[in-house]
């Protein structure tokens, strides 16, 4: 049986947002969007200068006014190093303060960030280098000179090359637009309801080299919020942050909970419970509810592709649809791909302003990649009649699909 593609809409009533319209080349996109991640940053920094933008776990605090000039800073540093716009700076920094002040201050010279893992050892961090061409590397003292702000980039323009593990040993490139972000980060916003009250984020062992993590620490500044960056895993010592927000991974979620006595934190304090991964059991998911009753959980799903998100379960549906990842939102639209595509089963392709530019060095990979606007992400997937798309084993679910007639 040939392939085909087809197209699942998501016209429930979550996530719907106005200023999302389809533009003239067919794809869903935001309307009035800065320019660029700078100029939006920029807005913030001016707006909520005086509070505390990030804190590190038993380490420094800076505010919003006090980060914007230590970036700018170092984007002058970063200048008399012969930085030029669009040149590629490594930051391979210990995830702090100081990791957040390099990121800005590589934007605010005009470079683009290329985040490196702290697990790569030196001869695989060696490589990411050499593939991104940086010119600098970040990895200790960071440079400092007279104060600079370029913040003329366009939308379409580069502003963050992150690197996603590839079929091969050596991770590809991502190549992600001011437009990618801005995107991203106008629809978590929106999907979790944050306001700018300021709320306080407590990111739990964050990968700010990842653009998931660093995805929920800028939407976080962009509504004047505070970042809180901790290594410990123990949900005692999360009591005394004061946290909004929960943000951490299923796995380190559910150890917490079951390890620690701790519940106060959770059933007094904790607003939203933001998590990523392919699907909660609905015996953890009740789990987790119990720990955070008054909690808002949000799950999403994304890929470095797909700028960290693109796909979420809506808190009313954790228990419902438990094993989902969600319904696209935010502009993002999904199809399946397969000869059993129309009776929901296949690879899940995605399409929207989140989706990549394309993958650096690499045009035979990227068009290899793509039918037409659609990203091929390489995961089988099931998706239902209301747009609810579920990770599955590509085996097991289509010889179930093949024996029981489904249709979406």
């Amino acid at each position: 049986m040939p392939s085909s593609l087809v197209e699942y809409s998501c016209n429930g009533p979550f996530f719907h947002d106005d200023r999302v319209v389809r533009a003239h080349d067919g794809i869903l996109r935001y309307g009035g969007l800065n320019p660029s991640l700078t100029e939006l940053l920029d807005v913030a920094v001016h707006r909520y200068a005086g509070r505390v933008a990030v804190e590190e776990d038993g380490g420094r605090s800076v505010t919003f006014s006090q980060l914007w000039k230590s970036a700018s800073r170092v984007a002058g540093g970063l200048k008399e190093r012969g930085v030029e716009i669009g040149d590629r700076v490594a930051v391979r920094q210990p995830v702090a303060v100081r990791w957040v002040e390099a990121f800005l201050g590589v934007l605010l010279a005009g470079g683009v960030p290329v985040g490196v893992s702290p697990a790569l050892d030196d001869t695989q961090t060696g490589m990411v280098i050499a593939d991104s061409a940086s010119v600098l590397t970040l990895d200790g003292e960071l440079p400092e000179g007279v104060s600079y702000i370029d913040d003329g980039a366009g939308p379409e323009e580069l502003v963050l090359l992150s690197y996603a593990p590839g079929t091969s040993d050596f991770p590809r490139g991502v190549e992600l637009s001011n437009e990618n972000l801005l995107s991203t980060i106008e629809s978590v916003i929106y999907a979790r309801g944050f306001s700018s009250e300021g709320l306080r984020n407590l990111l739990v062992d964050p990968e700010l080299h990842t653009v998931g993590s660093l995805v929920e620490l800028l939407s976080t500044l962009v509504i004047g919020g505070t970042v809180l960056l901790t290594a410990s895993s123990d949900a005692a010592s999360w009591r005394g942050t004061g946290a909004d927000v929960l943000t951490a991974s299923p796995a380190v979620l559910l150890g917490a909970v079951e390890n620690s006595r701790v519940t106060s934190f959770g059933r007094r304090a904790v607003r939203w419970i933001d998590y990523s991964g392919a699907g909660l059991p609905a015996e953890q998911a009740r789990l987790l509810r119990r720990m955070f009753p008054d909690a808002k959980h949000i799950l999403c799903w994304g890929m470095t592709e797909t700028c960290g998100t693109g796909l979420a379960l809506p808190d009313e549906c954790a228990l419902s649809h438990a094993g989902s990842v969600g319904i696209a939102f935010g502009g993002m639209e999904v199809a399946l791909f397969g000869p059993d595509a129309a009776r929901g089963f296949g690879e899940l392709l995605c399409r929207g302003p989140g989706v990549m530019r394309g993958y650096w060095n690499s045009p035979e990979v990227t068009a290899e990649s793509f039918t037409g606007d659609w990203f091929h992400t390489g995961d089988t997937a099931t998706i239902d009649g209301d747009g609810f798309v579920r990770i599955v084993d590509g085996d097991i679910a289509a010889k179930a699909v093949r024996k029981a007639g489904i249709t979406p």
